[in-house]
């Protein structure tokens, strides 16, 4: 007999009291458990996902690729092997330090042997063969402070009247200062290659003797901002004046380091509007206010602004715009795609469809064609709507609340309600298919703040991108950036040329 049989009738009863309140204890901490586990499991999945994120399947910039457990981007498949080698192509034109003739040389020194002959003979009277070798070398000067008195005199004219001679250009109203290439160079460190303030004031040290305090070279971004505001304000009317217009924006850490009320971070956004010609920067936030401050908002009306899908892009407070959406950003999220969803074709089917129509408008570009043929337009479209049907047939019903799922769905939806929006460079080749050329003005901004952090002064920090806007506009026109700082110091504003039509 057991020792359940040998119980009885009230102490059984008892005994399933006591194991039923142990069930529904162990319940209760299991269902704990399990929400724990639920949470942890969505948690480990969400840091998978950022740490599958790399600069090919998302906006992340190459440099992190690298980061310690970052997964680097695969391989992108191509729709066909573009059969170009690597390195410098045929026909290419190369660069090289060319000889120059006589007429062309700066100096020109002849040289003879010297001492003595193993004979004992001195060479100075050895009788001459004619030149032997030639070596041309191209060097630079050292570079020194050189301190320059300049005494303005007065005459008296037979009327009376005294005249002064004028100061020499670039200089001030004070008795001493630097010149305008000292100047010149220290703003072109600060904003062309993000060197800080106390690093100028010891490279400045170091090449040319100078030194001029931290507080003198920070206030020159100030001083050379203001005497490029007309370049800056001719810069933005020539954008306003473009058929299409790349934009972008990226976050910035600016101004105090503790978040203003209401806000969760202390940060603020830089916004760039630009061409292949022009390049326009405004410093703000996300907020549609500092939207209508841009460029986008002046443009005539059917002009064409190439960006990413954020939504304040397509707003109507912008103006009467036309769109065409970033496909670089596109062809990150189809990359995403296709390793949230392995078995499936579509994604890569997209990737390839796209960038088979981009190849075809490049193409087309270069002969001088004005849109992209009709009928390798009409081919790529069905392909795209066909690989775009079979992805929202796929996630229509599927319950995926993985990270990226929402984000692959979303741009199905997009690719069905906008193709138009997608697709409209192959319409008129003026159009870019990407914003890249705003990621790459923008570029420098995320090396300046891995470089030098944060910028305090946001004052400060506008000026220096007032600067970078005209630089890169100089740049772009093939204008040396030292010249354009060193005429503005020396009061000659440069202004760049409209664009032809």
């Amino acid at each position: 007999m057991s020792d359940l049989e040998s119980l009885s009738r009230e102490e059984l009863v008892a005994l399933a009291r006591r194991q039923d309140a142990q069930i529904t204890t162990m319940a209760t901490q299991l269902a704990v458990v399990m929400e724990k586990f639920e949470q942890q499991a969505a948690e480990l999945a969400r840091l998978q996902h950022l740490l599958s994120r790399n600069s090919g399947n998302s906006s992340m910039p190459s440099s992190k690729d690298d980061d310690p457990g970052r997964t680097p981007p695969r391989k992108e498949r191509r729709a066909k092997p573009s059969g170009r080698a690597k390195g410098k192509q045929p026909g290419a034109s190369g660069t090289a330090l060319r000889w120059r003739e006589e007429g062309e040389l700066d100096d020109h020194q002849d040289r003879y042997p010297e001492g003595t002959c193993e004979c004992g003979a001195d060479l100075n009277a050895a009788a001459g063969l004619g030149v032997a070798d030639r070596y041309q070398q191209h060097e630079i000067p050292l570079a020194s402070v050189s301190v320059v008195q300049y005494d303005q005199h007065a005459v008296a004219c037979g009327c009376g009247r005294v005249h002064t001679a004028s100061r020499p250009e670039g200089a001030g109203v004070g008795r001493i200062e630097y010149g305008p290439n000292l100047r010149a160079y220290a703003v072109y460190l600060l904003v062309v290659h993000f060197v800080p303030v106390h690093r100028v004031v010891e490279i400045l040290a170091s090449l040319t003797g100078a030194a001029p305090s931290a507080g003198f070279v920070h206030s020159l971004l100030r001083r050379a901002a203001r005497a490029l505001a007309t370049c800056d304000f001719a810069i933005r009317t020539l954008i306003t004046l473009a058929f299409a217009v790349c934009a972008d924006e990226t976050p910035l850490k600016v101004g105090p380091s503790t978040p203003a009320e209401g806000k969760k971070e202390a940060k603020g956004y830089l916004h760039v509007a630009c061409t292949d010609l022009y390049t326009h920067f405004l410093l703000g936030d996300r907020s549609m206010r500092t939207f209508r401050q841009t460029v986008l908002a002046d443009l005539e009306p059917g002009a064409v602004a190439v960006h990413d899908r954020y939504q304040a892009y397509d707003s109507a407070q912008l103006g009467a715009l036309n769109h065409q959406l970033c496909l670089a950003h596109v062809l990150r999220d189809l990359a995403s795609a296709a390793e949230l969803y392995p078995d499936e074709i579509w994604p890569t089917q997209l990737a390839d469809e796209l960038r088979e129509l981009i190849h075809r408008a490049n193409q087309a570009r270069m002969r001088g064609e004005t849109s992209l043929p009709q009928r390798i337009k009409d081919l790529g479209v069905r392909g795209l709507r066909a690989a775009a049907r079979i992805g929202l047939g796929h996630t229509e019903h599927l319950n995926d609340d993985r990270p990226g799922a929402r984000k692959a769905r979303l741009l199905l939806e997009a690719l069905r309600e906008r193709e138009k929006d997608f697709l409209r460079f192959t319409t008129d080749l003026r159009i870019p298919p990407t914003s890249n050329q705003a990621e790459r003005d923008l570029r420098p901004a995320k090396i300046q703040e891995k470089i030098s952090g944060r910028l305090t002064d946001a004052d400060r920090a506008k000026d220096r991108y007032l600067i970078r806007g005209v630089l890169s506009t100089a740049t772009k026109h093939a204008v040396n950036p030292l010249t354009v700082l060193r005429d503005a110091f020396t009061g000659t504003t440069w202004l760049p040329p409209a664009a032809r039509a």
